[in-house]
């Protein structure tokens, strides 16, 4: 990662974004400390959060590491930030895991659990601690990344994806419960070229962007973008939104 460019004037502002060390997350973080936000990112390798970091600016950015489906974690992570920063206006969920493939007939349950804990319930749980120590008396934003798979059938990654349908109706869910002081919404991404997501596209990159009317995959900075602005006065009137970032894949439905 390469040493990040100087950020806009000090916003003041401080956002919490889980899965922050690399890809999607990564690209997030940055596009916040570009806006002139602090960050602090979370994940469970902490060589690579400190690498993060180090990109991002110590001076923006710090770290929490630990796994997002732990209780103890979430609740450390929170309470460090507060106790930094003295505040978190922003929560970007993006913490997740999709360790199977293939069909759900033959899904082990310990796994589904594995992947609802990690997905999901950790959301929630960042969301119900992000509340109580700041947004509930003070507002703010949560942006969840979901994923398309959450929005149709998905073949083989099934689990990840009625996780993600459960993460966009979560977000409804906080959406209206904590209005009109904290907006939530989602990305719903379609393959950004991560780590994480390589299996869908190493070895075939060309094959696989021939099918987005873009003609490319989705880089990190694109899903960075997104969350910037959900996060942004800009989008001061949208809430319990999911915003589909797919390079125009859903445009070839039905489509022969």
């Amino acid at each position: 990662m390469a040493q990040h460019e100087a950020a806009q004037q000090d916003t003041g502002e401080v956002a919490i974004v889980t899965g922050g060390s690399r890809g999607i997350g990564y690209g997030v973080a940055e596009a916040l400390v570009a806006r002139g936000h602090r960050v602090c990112i979370t994940g469970r390798n902490e060589d690579a959060l400190k690498e993060a970091v180090a990109a991002l600016g110590p001076q923006r950015a710090m770290y929490v590491a630990g796994k997002a489906h732990d209780d103890e974690h979430r609740r450390s992570a929170v309470e460090q930030v507060m106790e930094a920063y003295g505040r978190v206006d922003h929560l970007v969920n993006n913490a997740g895991t999709n360790p199977v493939f293939g069909p759900i007939a033959d899904l082990d349950l310990g796994v589904a659990r594995k992947v609802f804990e990690t997905n999901v319930v950790s959301a929630l749980g960042f969301a119900q601690s992000t509340w109580a120590a700041w947004q509930r008396e003070n507002g703010g934003t949560i942006v969840n990344v979901a994923s398309i798979a959450g929005m149709s059938a998905s073949p083989f990654i099934g689990a990840y994806g009625m996780s993600k349908a459960a993460m966009i109706n979560l977000t409804q869910q906080l959406a209206h419960e904590f209005a009109p002081t904290v907006r939530v919404n989602a990305l719903a991404p379609a393959v950004v070229k991560t780590k994480f997501a390589a299996a869908l596209y190493e070895g075939r990159e060309a094959d696989a962007a021939a099918r987005y009317p873009m003609n490319r995959l989705g880089e990190p900075r694109d899903i960075g973008g997104a969350a910037a602005f959900l996060t942004s006065p800009e989008s001061a009137w949208i809430t319990g939104q999911t915003l589909v970032v797919d390079g125009g894949l859903a445009l070839n439905a039905g489509v022969e």
